[in-house]
């Protein structure tokens, strides 16, 4: 039986207990060398494409490190370079197959980002994995749970415009509430499809 999404809130919550200042500060790292990234004329936009995929491994190990009440730290963030080339590839075929689907109508290219919303917590357990399995896995994980992604994003869209009336103040704590409760989706989803 798959937990309620105001469970897997709550276990990050309790994740996040006493690893707030971590978190934040971790979050904030990665959007100030996102945002300085792209800051660079015409070859900022080239580079934020090439290390959006690895740096999203990175958030995706360090938020399931969290999530799991392990040792988590800054610098897992550039743990997703040790698996350049795979999360390179994945981010390129996520952002290609997202907006094939846009192309048709907005509803599909919503479907097809929360079918392949696993894939980076998947690179981030089994770096052998190619990157067209590692969307494969993502979609036969996703069969029969998108909905419920959707409505956990749904929260913390609701949040969200709460955050933009602190003057985005909010969002350092949103950010990492919000992925490891995704983080903690994917554990869930993972152990009923095993135990299946």
């Amino acid at each position: 039986m798959v937990k309620e999404n105001k469970e897997l809130m709550k276990q990050a919550r309790e994740s996040l207990s006493g690893k707030w200042g971590l978190a934040i500060g971790t979050f904030l790292f990665y959007v100030l060398i996102m945002g300085a990234v792209q800051i660079v004329p015409v070859l900022g936009s080239i580079a934020s494409l090439i290390i959006a995929g690895p740096m999203a491994l990175g958030i995706a190990i360090f938020t399931l490190t969290l999530a799991r009440k392990q040792n988590a730290r800054l610098e897992q963030i550039f743990e997703g370079f040790q698996n350049f080339g795979t999360a390179l590839v994945a981010y390129l075929l996520m952002v290609i197959f997202v907006f094939l689907w846009m192309l048709l109508l907005i509803i599909p290219g919503i479907i097809a980002a929360i079918a392949y919303s696993q894939v980076f917590y998947i690179l981030a357990e089994d770096n052998s994995i190619k990157p067209m399995d590692a969307l494969r896995k993502s979609e036969e994980m996703m069969f029969g749970y998108k909905w419920k992604y959707f409505c956990l994003g749904l929260v913390f869209i609701g949040w969200a415009l709460l955050c933009v009336l602190t003057l985005g103040i909010g969002f350092l704590w949103l950010a990492p509430y919000a992925q490891v409760s995704y983080a903690n989706f994917y554990e869930d989803i993972k152990n009923h499809k095993i135990s299946k």
